[in-house]
């Protein structure tokens, strides 16, 4: 009988994508296998629209199936950004074997392989029962995974919760972090509330993706060298096979709002990008910051913005820069980075966005909210040289006009640009014949298709 891979995804942000893409790359790979992929209903049909509209054809071997989002009938959210997650969560194991089980039933066949999002540490258990592999995706970078994997390491160390004065410590004991400072750590690992569902879960997942017959992520090896020898060390198998935009280059989508025929009109590098991702916005008086920059600057942009936050930019702003560049609901946002025209790139820093911005050869301006943004970073920064951390953590006039400047007109921006280009060249080579990523989408497609224990 053919296998069957259970796939469990985490319906919120932007994980849940990522996820499909790389089953997809699988399913083409192994026609015969059949993978259920598991979703709230909402989730699904957000992300397999995504390829209705790209016209790309889903492999017949996937079929969606959906999870209940854990919120009875009739059931009012208080508006506590996480209360989702949590809501989902409570529930979600119960959920996701009701609907494994749906899918055995539907298909005729068991269970070969559950991969999951790494944020389902119970999925350990659950392949455990069935007697199959469990194989985890990481969606963000391998230093977030890394501060969740040594996180009783860590609070050891610093002591939990107590870091007043010394946010500017480096974790030198953990290899691959030497410039990575205290205060740069996602919450819950060691401030913020390290009690919360959230840090909880976190935790439970440090604790239980050794025990992975492998963990996967979208990054390649050669970007974090000392990171991946130790994460290597740490689990069974540690497997980096992106960037996968570059290995499964997306289709062009529409530029609805005329994004690349005004950026065809502007001077080599020279244009500022604006984007914050799906998740985040940044506060009202940070967004008039921004834009007074970029009019004071002169620069030109384009600037991917929502348009109930319209109401937050400074009086009159659009009118006045109507000819110094767009704002803009929606770009498309590869396409934009991979433009000659775009100079630096002003981000929240998220592990898509970082990897996005390599591809294109952009600079970074970083304002970081949460999660692993500020690991991204001070990687950004200190590490890595291809872009800036915004003064003090926030926007403000002057940091942004000072950042524009040192990336724009200054000798730093080249040598920013050189160290850019020497990311990418190592990342097409990693997905290239022979590279670190198609060898390690190899060992991960012979686990998917053999993991029988």
């Amino acid at each position: 009988m053919s296998d069957h891979v259970a796939v469990f995804a985490f319906p919120f942000g932007t994980h849940a994508a990522p996820l499909l893409a790389i089953i997809h790359r699988l399913a083409t790979a192994s026609p015969s296998t059949h993978f259920s992929f598991f979703s709230t209903q909402q989730s699904n049909s957000s992300i397999f629209s995504i390829y209705k509209k790209k016209m790309t054809i889903m492999q017949p071997n996937i079929k969606a199936y959906e999870v209940w989002d854990g919120a009875p009938e009739g059931y009012v959210f208080s508006g506590n950004p996480q209360e989702h997650i949590e809501v989902f969560m409570k529930s979600a194991r119960e959920s996701f074997k009701k609907a494994m089980e749906v899918a055995v039933s539907e298909t005729g066949r068991k269970v070969s392989c559950l991969v999951s999002d790494a944020f389902f540490w119970f999925a350990c258990e659950m392949a455990e029962e069935i007697g199959v592999g469990w194989l985890p995706f990481w969606t963000a970078g391998p230093n977030a995974l890394s501060a969740h994997v040594y996180t009783d390491l860590i609070r050891e160390t610093f002591g939990d919760g107590g870091m007043a004065g010394r946010e500017d410590e480096t974790i030198s004991l953990i290899q691959g972090k030497s410039k990575i400072r205290i205060c740069d750590l996602p919450e819950g690992v060691l401030f913020g509330n390290t009690e919360s569902f959230f840090s909880n879960m976190l935790h439970k997942m440090g604790k239980a993706l050794p025990q992975a017959a492998a963990v996967f992520i979208n990054s390649f090896e050669e970007l974090d060298p000392g990171t991946t020898e130790d994460l290597k060390s740490r689990f069974k198998k540690f497997l980096n096979i992106g960037p996968s935009h570059l290995i499964l280059s997306p289709p062009p989508v529409e530029d609805t709002y005329g994004c690349m025929t005004w950026l065809d009109k502007q001077k080599l590098a020279s244009v500022a990008y604006v984007s914050f991702g799906s998740v985040t916005t940044p506060p009202p008086h940070e967004l008039v910051a921004l834009a007074e920059a970029l009019e004071t600057s002169e620069t030109p942009f384009i600037w991917s913005l929502k348009d109930n936050s319209k109401v937050h930019l400074p009086h009159g702003f659009l009118d006045r820069t109507t000819s110094q560049g767009l704002v803009v609901p929606w770009s498309p946002q590869l396409e934009v980075l991979a433009h000659r025209a775009v100079g630096v790139f002003v981000t929240h820093c998220g592990w898509n966005s970082l990897l996005e911005s390599i591809a294109g050869g952009v600079p970074m301006i970083c304002r970081p909210f949460f999660g692993d943004q500020r690991l991204n970073g001070r990687m950004i920064e200190d590490v890595w040289e291809i872009g800036l951390k915004v003064e003090d953590g926030v926007f403000t006039k002057h940091g942004v006009l000072n950042s524009l400047n040192k990336i724009l007109s200054q000798e730093g921006g080249q040598k920013m640009r050189e160290n850019m280009r020497a990311l990418k060249q190592l990342a097409k080579k990693a997905i290239g014949p022979n590279g670190s990523s198609i060898n390690n989408f190899i060992a991960l497609s012979n686990l998917v298709f053999n993991t029988k224990i």
